[in-house]
């Protein structure tokens, strides 16, 4: 429960793994942190602790270990992407992306969601001066000259706080964001994304696959599976599925049994990855284009999806949203400006357009050229695929870029403990 006191340093609303990553970050800080969740943790309905995997970047990692999580993470299940190859349906151009070419021992790593979240919520329960309250909703905020008042709705009723700064940190389509006065845009990019895990015949080694078809991309992300499972399906031959589709397409494709669907992947990506059988249940959720363009303002901040969410294509969504963490954290513990203040604002909003704007850029241009079947556009693409594949430097800006190690540095990013 939350503390009687109701006078926090930071409440963070939204604890899912971009809020309890900020709250690990300062765990040890002696700020006084309230985090506020909305869905219970050993609920199905947790996207903390569900079935989806994320594609961590080397810089995200790097964040991790500064947190002094990295290695539990790691424990819990890890499998590091050594190479990604690119390519598009009916189209001569491809690309191979390995870790050598930018002296890395990985290009990133896929780990299941729910393993991330318990180690940060593990963290979160082990610090001091942090309290997590849940299930529990910030329904509303209003700010004053010294402080933000906070309204919290909870099992028991309703509790009212204050706090030098509030963190929205509660996902895309944000309605406290709304009630604060942000600038919201959305586009749905009228597709969805589905997921599963699906079995291969041959093992991956650590190999990722971007296939562009004309409805979307279809990305396989080398998955390890759970510990406790059979050794015996524990050789390397699982992916992590993320199949962009058009909204018209999505029912059908997920009403279709488990080898009819492996069947329509196999035709849709070919056989580089090898025979595919065994999908696991499918889930899919809309696609859409959150971009804030002042996402702070005094007293309050926002980070993650609540900010930017993107297009999954490149999978940099949740990566964006920890280089959100690292920023605010390096301006809470190192800046010397008042927390909560219009200058701290002022400079997030500074510090974090770059990034935020080529990757939302990046992503945005990439799914609307790959996504066309206009032949002059096709010949491009494959053009630009083959001048990556051959124009080493191309294709070393191109990993870095995606990799996060082109956004400004902070100590987190750079894997350096703030304590």
């Amino acid at each position: 429960m939350a503390s009687k006191s109701r006078h926090y340093d930071i409440v963070i609303a939204g604890g899912g793994l971009c809020g309890a990553s900020l709250a690990c970050a300062l765990v040890k800080s002696g700020k006084r942190i309230l985090v506020v969740e909305s869905v219970a943790f050993d609920s199905g309905l947790q996207p903390t602790y569900d079935e989806r995997t994320v594609a961590l970047t080397y810089s995200s990692r790097n964040v991790f270990s500064a947190l002094g999580v990295w290695e539990q993470i790691e424990e819990r299940g890890s499998q590091p992407i050594h190479d990604i190859h690119v390519s598009n349906r009916g189209g001569f151009g491809q690309a191979h992306l390995s870790c050598h070419d930018v002296g890395t021992e990985a290009l990133g790593y896929v780990i299941p969601v729910r393993n991330i979240g318990r180690v940060l919520l593990e963290t979160l329960a082990q610090g001091e001066g942090t309290e997590l309250l849940c299930p529990a909703s910030v329904v509303s905020a209003r700010v004053k000259q010294a402080c933000c008042e906070i309204e919290i709705a909870h099992d028991s009723g309703t509790l009212g706080v204050t706090a030098e700064l509030l963190v929205i940190a509660d996902g895309g389509r944000s309605q406290l964001a709304d009630k604060l006065g942000y600038m919201v845009n959305i586009k749905s990019y009228e597709q969805s994304a589905i997921l599963c895990i699906v079995k291969t015949d041959r093992p991956h080694q650590g190999r990722a696959y971007e296939r562009f078809l004309d409805d979307g991309p279809v990305a396989l992300l080398p998955h390890r599976i759970d510990q406790g499972a059979d050794r015996s399906e524990a050789n390397g031959s699982h992916f992590a599925m993320v199949w962009t589709t058009r909204n018209t397409e999505v029912n059908q494709r997920l009403t279709l049994d488990d080898k009819k669907f492996a069947d329509l992947l196999q035709y849709m990506f070919g056989d580089r990855a090898g025979s595919f059988s065994d999908p696991s249940s499918r889930k899919s959720y809309p696609l859409n284009r959150i971009h804030v363009d002042r996402p702070a303002l005094k007293r309050s901040v926002l980070l993650g999806n609540a900010a930017h969410t993107v297009h999954p294509v490149a999978g940099q969504g949740f990566n964006l949203g920890l280089r959100d963490v690292a920023c605010l954290v390096h301006l809470i513990l190192e800046s010397g400006l008042a927390l909560g203040s219009m200058e701290m604002a002022r400079e997030y909003v500074s510090l974090r357009r770059q990034d935020s704007r080529a990757v939302e850029g990046f992503t945005h241009t990439l799914i609307r050229t790959f996504s066309n079947s206009i032949t002059p556009v096709s010949w491009i693409r494959n053009a630009g695929l083959l001048v990556i594949e051959h124009f080493p430097p191309a294709k070393r800006m191109l990993l870095k870029a995606t990799m996060g190690l082109n956004a400004s540095p902070q100590k987190l990013t750079s894997g350096i403990p703030t304590h």
